[in-house]
């Protein structure tokens, strides 16, 4: 049997991508293994969102072929779109494809037979109009379905290069979303995770929009959870959140993008909010779900930010409820607005920024999963993560480990919190069977009498 390794880096976003291409080569026979088995064809799933990202695609071809010196090795996503000629001087490297081939691998790869020269397809991004469905299902072992409903992007901030390297915001159609979401909850799936580069653009040129999507979603039987990837706090409307909180399916956990805190940085970076509309997303959700896990991104050492909007940045973030952090060291990105301006931060200066905010990060996590601590929580369990101990996430996206026991697999179920850890929170299983048993078949040796009654 022909072998294909996968390697993808950077966003869910790729991962999902990564499975669905992933599938046609499973469609054709091929058997998928790791990066570092032997294998015959090599594929390279790129991100461009920091220069680490462009280092880590020469590392990775490298590595493969140290494994499988004669692999066909192809390199796709976002750093192929921006610089397929820096990655075809790569030794080794076969093909190289772009936003709008990297579907049709089949078609431009041929027979994968090894060439002289390495093969380059990657149209211009303006011409890229498709959209390439994507979801994880049936290509690994997950409990959590990845579903990408949206592409691309039409904002302009000053720091990205996606635009560049996705093209415009398209979505894909509510019949399309939804005979996907039915094959997630035929596949034995509990949740589903809306994936996308703009997640809350969804349908603004299809004459529909998140909100319209989410209400048909929810109907679809079998699915127990949605959760949305990442939501822009300009696009998080009162509509759009009253719609999650009467909900249930709607996951207890809001990703909402920050960058920076304060008002100076945001109108430099060329965001579509300020940090008063921010704060009010934040404490317009906590009124409403207390328990909410809720995160940010934020982007450390961009052009202009002083000693001084650093500690602004940091003491908004102090002040905030927020539960984690996904930080971001800023570095500078060919063809975008930011990489000329005036007043760059030293990259010491920016990588010390970065640690104090993720320090901030790892203390704010503990404080909410500290509040956890004694209650009970509803745990979708994947596996074992380390021997002898498996873990899930609950709703609010906190992780919960308990003794392995390979029965509760892609199970929900309830969680007594009793330790509060570095990497999880560890829990007792609940018993629920005491809930749904009927009293008449419970020996009298177990019933207990009640304290008092009301008459």
């Amino acid at each position: 049997m022909k072998t294909v390794a996968f390697h993808t880096l950077g966003c869910k976003l790729n991962a999902t991508e990564s499975s669905s291409i992933g599938r046609q080569f499973s469609g054709r026979g091929y058997e998928v293994v790791d990066i570092d088995q032997p294998a015959d064809v090599c594929v390279i799933n790129t991100c461009s969102v920091t220069e680490r990202a462009d280092r880590e695609c020469r590392q990775i071809v490298r590595r493969a072929l140290r494994h499988s010196p004669e692999a066909y090795v192809i390199v796709i996503g976002c750093y192929a779109q921006l610089q397929p000629e820096v990655i075809a001087s790569i030794p080794g490297v076969d093909l190289v494809l772009g936003a709008k081939e990297k579907f049709e691998l089949f078609t431009h790869a041929g027979g994968f037979e090894k060439k002289t020269a390495t093969k380059v397809a990657v149209s211009p991004i303006g011409d890229v109009e498709t959209f390439g469905t994507a979801s994880s299902i049936g290509f690994e072992e997950r409990t959590r379905a990845f579903l990408k409903i949206q592409d691309g992007c039409d904002y302009t901030c000053a720091f990205c290069t996606i635009p560049l390297a996705r093209g415009a915001s398209r979505s894909l159609p509510v019949e399309a979303t939804v005979a996907q979401a039915f094959e997630v909850a035929a596949a034995g799936y509990k949740e589903v995770v809306l994936t996308g580069v703009n997640v809350g653009d969804y349908g603004k040129k299809i004459d529909t929009d998140l909100l319209a999507l989410l209400r048909t979603l929810v109907q679809v039987e079998g699915l127990e959870r949605i959760r949305i990837s990442s939501v822009e706090p300009n696009l998080l409307t009162d509509a759009l959140l009253d719609f999650w909180f009467d909900h249930p399916k709607l996951c207890n956990h809001f990703h909402l993008p920050l960058q920076a805190g304060t008002d100076d940085l945001l109108k430099g970076m060329r965001r579509r909010y300020r940090t008063s509309w921010y704060s009010d997303r934040v404490y317009r959700i906590k009124a409403s779900r207390p328990d909410a896990g809720i995160g940010a991104d934020v982007i450390v050492g961009f052009p202009g930010e002083s000693k001084e909007l650093f500690e602004e940045t940091y003491q908004f973030l102090v002040e905030l409820p927020l539960s984690y952090l996904h930080v971001f060291t800023y570095s500078e990105r060919p063809n975008t607005p930011a990489a000329g301006f005036a007043d760059q931060v030293e990259p010491r200066i920016r990588f010390q920024r970065s640690e104090r905010l993720r320090i901030l990060s790892a203390k704010k996590r503990m404080a909410f999963w500290s509040s956890f601590r004694g209650r009970e929580v509803d745990v979708l369990f994947e596996g074992e993560r380390e021997r002898g101990w498996m873990s899930g996430l609950s709703e609010e996206y906190v992780r919960v480990r308990v003794p392995t026991d390979q029965n509760l697999v892609n199970q929900i179920r309830k969680v007594h919190i009793t330790h509060i850890e570095t990497a999880a929170c560890r829990g007792e299983l609940v018993d629920t069977s005491l809930y749904s048993r009927d009293v008449s078949t419970i020996p009298s040796s177990e019933v207990i009498p009640c304290v008092s009654q009301v008459s």
